[in-house]
């Protein structure tokens, strides 16, 4: 394979009592349909609320093997959980073992590697980082393991949670913390991925679009499938709008679409939630 099509959705929050993200899901699929990439991958909260409600996570899965190419999948903190950080408060839906456990019942693998068109592409749990549960160190075992096997290849990163704002050395605030990749867990996965060729970290969460490149790594931002964040209930760093993130990877080279499927509506959380909420 000389060229590898791949398309990322994000932060679908799927439930079946929120019709709007459901709608928005279907004009989703209808572009993929339309474009058929050789995989879709959700880059994390693929259900509304998964920790309290089983049925968020079964709808979400239903709509996703409905889609008609293949789909690989990551937890958000949406579906099994938050992890805690150095600095802010403890979350209020811990991530831990049990909700893991749920998830992998329900959506499947929670961490991938495959390569294409030249290159590995690796998927990962950003949620259970800085969690000491069992399953963390597994994961790392298991990403030393499978970075001893790529035998050069470039390699395409995908989170739920960005790395970081600008740089790896970004101090962690207690406002911003949850938003990021957390430390000191940061600092390992950045030392680790500093031994191979590392060419994109693309990861969802934010619910903004952004594109930037730091040294050799450009990291993508996917827009929230779903819905837009207000900047009274969240600040701006980049384009809030709902979309799709699609890329062309070719041995040694890959291009990045930023994209919006037609139909697709920015609806507000306040409108689903209410504002006070």
């Amino acid at each position: 394979m000389t060229e590898f099509r791949l398309t990322q959705i994000s932060d679908t929050h799927l439930a079946r009592r929120l019709q709007k993200l459901t709608d928005n899901f279907h004009r989703v699929s209808e572009h993929i349909d339309a474009t058929r990439p050789d995989l879709v991958i959700n880059s994390g909260d693929i259900s509304f609320d998964g920790p309290t409600s089983r049925s968020d996570l079964e709808f979400a899965k239903e709509l996703h093997d409905a889609l008609p190419v293949p789909c690989r999948h990551l937890p958000g903190n949406h579906d099994i959980g938050d992890n805690p950080t150095a600095v802010g408060p403890a979350p209020k839906q811990p991530a831990t073992e049990k909700e893991r456990q749920n998830y992998l019942s329900v959506i499947g693998e929670d961490r991938w590697r495959f390569d294409a068109a030249g290159w590995s592409f690796i998927g990962l749990n950003s949620l259970i980082m800085n969690t000491g549960i069992e399953s963390e160190a597994e994961q790392f075992g298991w990403l030393a393991s499978e970075l001893g096997r790529l035998n050069g290849r470039p390699v395409a990163l995908f989170l739920h949670k960005p790395l970081y704002l600008n740089t790896p050395d970004d101090p962690e605030t207690e406002a911003t913390a949850i938003r990021y990749v957390p430390q000191p867990r940061r600092r390992s996965l950045i030392e680790m991925f500093a031994a191979v060729d590392l060419r994109l970290v693309a990861s969802g969460h934010v619910h903004q679009r952004r594109d930037f490149t730091f040294g050799r790594t450009r990291h993508v931002w996917a827009p929230s499938a779903g819905f837009i964040i207000s900047d009274e209930r969240q600040e701006r760093i980049a384009i809030k709008e709902v979309g799709l993130v699609e890329y062309r990877f070719q041995p040694d080279a890959f291009e990045v679409r930023h994209v919006r499927a037609p139909g697709q509506i920015d609806v507000d959380l306040d409108s689903l939630i209410g504002k006070g909420s």
